[in-house]
């Protein structure tokens, strides 16, 4: 009997984080896919508070927020190991990861707003963008050396959700001519198969993300009327 369980959705970059760490480690799990605009009745038991995926339950126990989760696994199953052993390295690692939960809300603004709003969202997301490759990367594959970690998996909605937002709002971010490292990362990132293997659809995610914008930018225009 499994005893670990994911509740999560497919097109979610938060879910998608979960899943990596858990094929990194090798982990059997469960997967229980969620209906967003009908949360069910576990969801909100095991998250009481914001009522959100992904949640992790592991004997029973709940387990909530992507990245919280994601030290859990590491802590719990210690084979292949997401955050460095150094105390050093694995604060460096820690910093970085709050970057991408600090800055990464940017991108989200911009893909669901327009005109000053999106713009002001536009500068914030290339600042980060421009702080992560001048600090974060340097000249490493992965953000921690040679093999993914726990900082790649944060960041690592950059590297198909991105593009997916790109497309629909129609502006250009992470270019390679201006964020080489970054760029390479990406590609370096989705080829490492267990990455490849557990990607969403392309086209479908497209499709998803083309209504919630449709939605979120008809709530906003209605709400302002």
């Amino acid at each position: 009997m499994v005893d670990v369980k994911l509740h999560g959705a497919w097109a979610s970059p938060f879910s998608c984080r979960v899943v990596w760490a858990l094929k990194l480690k090798g982990i059997p799990y469960e997967n229980i896919e969620e209906d967003l605009p009908n949360k069910s009745k576990l969801i909100l038991q095991y998250n009481p508070i914001h009522k959100k995926i992904p949640v992790l339950v592991h004997g029973r126990k709940p387990i909530c927020e992507s990245t919280i989760i994601i030290e859990y696994i590491d802590e719990t199953w210690p084979q292949n190991p997401l955050l460095p052993s150094d105390p050093y390295q694995r604060a460096l690692a820690r910093f970085w990861v709050k970057f991408a939960e600090d800055k990464g809300f940017a991108v989200w603004t911009l893909f669901r707003s327009s005109g000053e709003e999106q713009e002001k969202a536009k500068n914030e997301s290339l600042e980060s963008l421009r702080t992560i490759e001048e600090h974060g990367l340097g000249n490493k594959k992965f953000f921690g050396g040679e093999e993914i970690g726990i900082v790649d998996i944060a960041f690592g909605w950059m590297s198909l959700w991105l593009g997916i937002i790109e497309e629909i709002v129609g502006v250009k971010l992470l270019e390679a001519h201006l964020f080489p490292r970054l760029y390479a990362w990406t590609k370096n990132f989705k080829e490492v198969p267990v990455i490849k293997q557990n990607l969403p659809d392309c086209h479908e995610l497209l499709l998803l993300f083309k209504g919630v914008r449709e939605q979120a930018l008809g709530s906003s225009s209605s709400s302002s009327s």
